[in-house]
């Protein structure tokens, strides 16, 4: 997506959705931040938030955000950058290397959260991301989180907007917390 509409685009629905997992002053990971719109969301909330990505400038637009501490690195190419720091929350947008799915929930505090949103197989017919290496099969991202937390909820298909789209969307807690209240529609 061109920098320019993404800096521009509110946070996700399904983010905003499963917020109310993450409490008041928890210490969240935002992986492949961009330009912040989630970091800015959960900042807002009262969460500590470390926004990483490997794209400088884009992270640039974070300065100055109060309670959000950028860092720019490539989960990709090195090592985990945060040893064994436990997050009590992450999130994850528009973004899929499979070899950091299992850090991810290894960083992952016991009662945490999981709030995960990205490309799936058939997005190919709307542009990109179109490599099946960046487009998670049909359920996958259920079956890579089984047995690790508790789904909150789980969804798969072609959404409209911001842009046409198909995707996985999940929500998940660590298995040392209580049930979360649902909201209802």
């Amino acid at each position: 997506m061109p920098e320019a509409i993404e800096a521009e685009l509110p946070p996700s629905r399904w983010v905003e959705r499963y917020a109310h997992l993450v409490h008041t002053g928890a210490a969240l990971l935002d992986v492949a931040a961009g330009r912040g719109r989630h970091a800015r969301l959960f900042a807002s909330r009262g969460a500590r938030v470390t926004a990483v990505d490997r794209d400088a400038a884009a992270l640039a637009a974070l300065d100055g955000v109060a309670g959000v501490r950028t860092q720019l690195v490539d989960i990709e190419g090195g090592p985990w950058p945060f040893g064994d720091t436990r997050f009590d929350a992450i999130v994850v947008t528009n973004y899929l290397h499979r070899p950091v799915i299992d850090t991810l929930l290894g960083a992952l505090a016991p009662d945490g959260a999981l709030i995960y949103e990205t490309f799936a197989a058939g997005n190919e017919r709307h542009g990109r991301p179109s490599n099946p290496d960046f487009l998670l099969d049909a359920g996958e991202l259920l079956e890579r989180i089984r047995g690790a937390l508790t789904v909150v909820a789980f969804e798969q298909g072609e959404i409209l907007a911001p842009r046409p789209a198909v995707v996985q969307r999940l929500a998940a807690v660590g298995r040392g917390r209580a049930w979360p209240p649902l909201l209802e529609p």
